[in-house]
């Protein structure tokens, strides 16, 4: 039987997938004719369900029904010119000038300086386009065929085309064409390109933060696929803290388990999964002031705020700072005057290995 726990980064589960709350937010708005938000900033720590949130979005509105309600999805990769991918994803569906239908499509980097240019060559001629006047052509002739179009983008950074696209995109929602915006991030480098200047859209643009998984929902998983008892289910589902890859980790595990083999025993093989995989990277990643903060906490679950204050000494005042970006990225979560690390095992990987 095929294990059906998925352990894969930016891979969706396809048969033990968790719906959030986040998720059907951003669906419920594409749902109306003149859906009120146009661009969604999906942030969250590294394994937390970014690009499942952005898969299960780009999956909805790929379906025959949204396709009749005239949706296309366009899923750009941001390493590589994304006015060109939209620019020929467009053609592709059919917009453009119907005397390039034969030609090859050109990208060149000489418009504007800001390396991006479309251009149609035939061995007769060799007309040259510039790409934001091509696309917004385009886009009109979709506007007006009743298109909306989903522009997908994960793992966003503050690049050279991420910049270029976002400058564009900007004007396409100054001319209220129907091209709606979902891209994920960690939330530093969402913040990169938000200081940008002349994207102020960007940094208005709603932000939506991961959020752990729902007990009930893991449990009942656990259950469902493992064929296990509830009491057993539960105490899996709190390991994981409600974080993805957790869950998806210890779902397999368990279920490539020998049968003489119990929870505390997958335990450590969970751990050395979750702090080779992600916790390291998660670690590199942040701040001295981060770390600071974070070495502070690990003695026990939940710390309050005055307690906090004392540990930090000297350093006290800028405890709603440290706070705030740590809350921002996912790896503390608050609760009232309450603070406690959000991932599960972390204080033992920064015990032992920082």
């Amino acid at each position: 039987m095929q294990n059906p726990f998925t352990t894969t980064f930016s891979k969706a589960p396809e048969y033990t997938y968790i719906a959030t709350n986040k998720t059907d937010e951003i669906l419920e708005n594409f749902s109306y004719e003149n859906p009120s938000e146009s661009v969604y900033k999906i942030t969250g720590v590294r394994g937390s369900g970014k690009t499942v949130i952005l898969a299960k979005i780009e999956e909805e509105l790929r379906s025959e029904f949204n396709k009749e309600k005239g949706w296309l999805v366009f899923d750009l990769n941001p390493a590589r010119d994304m006015l060109g991918q939209v620019a020929a994803m467009l053609h592709k569906e059919g917009f453009g000038k119907s005397d390039t239908k034969n030609r090859s499509l050109n990208i060149s980097a000489t418009v504007f300086g800001t390396g991006g240019g479309l251009g149609y060559a035939s061995e007769q001629e060799n007309d040259f386009f510039d790409i934001g006047v091509e696309i917004e052509s385009m886009l009109q002739q979709a506007k007006e065929k009743g298109k909306k179009i989903l522009v997908g983008i994960d793992e966003v950074s503050k690049t050279t085309e991420m910049i270029k696209f976002t400058s564009e995109y900007g004007r396409w929602l100054r001319a209220n064409y129907p091209v709606y915006l979902v891209c994920t991030g960690l939330y530093e480098n969402i913040q990169e390109v938000s200081n940008v200047k002349n994207l102020t859209f960007f940094r208005r643009a709603t932000t939506i933060k991961t959020e752990p998984l729902n007990m009930a929902r893991m449990t009942e998983m656990y259950k469902q696929k493992l064929n296990i008892e509830h009491e057993e289910a539960l105490d899996m589902a709190k390991c994981t803290k409600g974080y993805a890859y957790a869950f998806q980790k210890l779902g397999a595990l368990y279920f490539k388990k020998n049968s003489d083999e119990r929870l505390e025993h997958l335990i450590p093989e969970l751990k050395a999964e979750l702090f080779a995989y992600s916790y390291e990277k998660i670690w590199e990643e942040m701040t001295e002031a981060d770390r600071f903060l974070v070495g502070l906490l690990l003695d026990k679950e939940e710390y309050k705020r005055e307690e906090v204050l004392k540990l930090m000494g000297a350093r006290s005042g800028n405890y709603s700072m440290y706070r705030d970006r740590l809350l921002k990225r996912g790896i503390l979560e608050g609760r009232q005057a309450y603070i406690s690390l959000a991932l599960p095992f972390f204080a033992d990987y920064v015990k032992e290995y920082c």
